[in-house]
This record gives structure tokens, sequence and C-alpha cells, in this order.
């Protein structure tokens, strides 16, 4: 196994990991954009308060997905060493 394979997995592992939230928040932001151009209300607070939810549902329903995604990867790098 090469070091660039180890480390194109540790990526791979990162993006699955972190994906999902990037993705919901970003959407969340462009609606929210969306609904502060149209309404005229531009408060800051608004859009992160949002995101900060979608954020924290995303952990708890993929939280456990998440921890043993990460938990195979670190025992694979385990079993390398």
């Amino acid at each position: 196994m090469e070091p660039v394979d180890i480390l194109r997995e540790g990526v791979s592992v990162a993006l699955k990991i972190g994906g999902p939230m990037l993705l919901l928040s970003m959407v969340v932001g462009i609606l929210v954009a969306i609904f502060q151009a149209v309404t005229q209300i531009h408060e800051q607070s608004l859009s992160f308060i949002l995101k900060l939810i979608v954020v924290v549902l995303i952990l708890l329903v993929g939280g456990g997905w998440m921890l043993e995604t990460l938990q195979d990867y670190t025992r694979y790098l385990f079993t390398l060493m």
C-alpha cells in the first residue's frame, strides 16, 4: 500500500463525512439568501441559525454512521502500521 493510496482514502473518508453537512448547509444558505432578497430582510443571524439547525440535525441523524466510518478508517490505518 502506497502513501498516496492511504491519502486518497483519507480524503475520500473526509468527503463522505463532511459532504452531506456542507451540501445541505449550502442549500439552506442559498434558500435563505433568496428569501432575504425577495423580502428585503437582511438579518445575519437568520442564515446562521438555520444552517446551525441543519448541521445539528444531520449530526443527530447520521452521527452514528459518521463515527463508524471514521472508526473503520482508523482501524484500517492501525492495521497498516
